[in-house]
């Protein structure tokens, strides 16, 4: 197994908690503890349970680990892109099963605890289905959108999502996202985590803008 462990893999504020004595809230704490999967010998089997898990329940997106584990050894950036998108898309899968054959058994857990589920949530990528589920999970799996919500829901709403539609959309979508993030961190390092960090939810939001605004083009030109 490879070692990654480094001292670089994680930045100060979150080593310390910042400057702050106040204790970070549970959610801050849990992703503390996901970047310190970076410092281990053990940072890519974290990658791929942390991107299975984030594509059905866990609630922090695999790219904070990614993001690490690619400061410290920038030229497997890429490698890391594909551990992410792999294990996304797979989980994915699961997260299709559990809407589809055990939404009846779990739905009241998952929109009471699972943080971006709700009933209203639940409601709306509904109705995204069936006008474009294709469109809607592509924008999901790219996009700092709750994926869970989306993968859960197609199952729920199969009628609507062929699993087909559900695995071609998660397959471009997550690539295209953590991908990305690949090629900004081997082409610039650290010099881009901070830029990722601060600007990535924009960034990814804006691309899929004009993403969806050249299928639109298409369809009004064709």
């Amino acid at each position: 197994m490879d070692s990654e462990k480094g001292p670089s893999s994680v930045p100060a504020s979150a080593a310390s908690g910042g400057s702050t004595s106040r204790r970070p809230n549970a959610l801050r704490r849990l992703y503390h503890w996901v970047l310190h999967w970076a410092e281990t010998p053990y940072g890519t089997p974290a990658l791929v349970v942390l991107s299975f898990a984030e594509s059905s329940f866990f609630p922090i997106p695999p790219d904070v680990l990614q993001i690490a584990l690619s400061v410290s050894k920038p030229r497997r950036s890429y490698y890391y892109a594909a551990v992410s998108a792999v294990a996304s898309v797979l989980g994915a899968l699961v997260g299709y099963w559990i809407g589809w054959a055990a939404w009846s058994v779990v739905g009241d857990f998952f929109l009471a605890a699972i943080p971006g589920f709700s009933r209203g949530n639940f409601e709306h990528v509904g109705r995204l289905y069936e006008s474009n589920a294709f469109i809607a999970i592509l924008g999901a799996a790219f996009t700092p959108i709750p994926f869970k919500v989306f993968t859960v829901t197609a199952g729920v709403f199969s009628e609507f999502v062929p699993l087909g539609t559900l695995i071609g959309a998660s397959v471009i979508g997550r690539s295209a996202r953590f991908f990305l993030v690949a090629t900004v961190l081997f082409f610039f390092g650290r010099a881009a985590k901070d830029l990722l960090e601060k600007y990535f939810e924009v960034a990814t939001l804006v691309l899929f803008a004009l993403a969806v605004l050249g299928f639109a083009a298409i369809k009004v030109l064709l």
